[in-house]
């Protein structure tokens, strides 16, 4: 998987579309943030230090890949406090069930979009 997300074209090209493949085309991610889904599916409740352990990536891509990941609805973050005193954030996976609704309304949308546009097209 290269780390580049593969745009409309290149999945309309793929005979079998990896989940991966349709996850990155649709929310506009890199592959590095959905590969940290995906761990993070595997993980639940993971922090920033221990994703980026776990991948053998650097914190601070982790913690920008996370960041995407909440904006795209794909994840969640809590805040537990530490016996220590302070607090650190988890990181959970949006559920799957809920990340494939996601997927099927934006593409639901995307779809009316581009039926309209071509309704509407008058040749002009």
């Amino acid at each position: 998987m290269t780390d580049q997300r593969p745009d409309l074209g290149d999945l309309l090209e793929q005979p079998d579309p990896t989940f991966e493949s349709v996850l990155s085309c649709v929310f506009g991610i890199q592959d590095h943030e959905v590969r940290t889904y995906v761990a993070l599916l595997e993980t639940p409740g993971s922090t920033v230090e221990e994703l980026a352990s776990e991948m053998d990536r650097d914190r601070s891509n982790v913690n920008r890949s996370l960041s995407t990941l909440l904006d795209s609805g794909l994840a969640d973050r809590n805040r537990r406090l530490l016996d220590a005193g302070g607090y650190v954030y988890q990181y959970t996976a949006t559920d799957l069930p809920d990340a494939k609704d996601l997927l099927h309304d934006a593409l639901d949308e995307w779809t009316d979009t581009v039926h309209d546009v071509i309704d509407e097209f008058d040749g002009d």
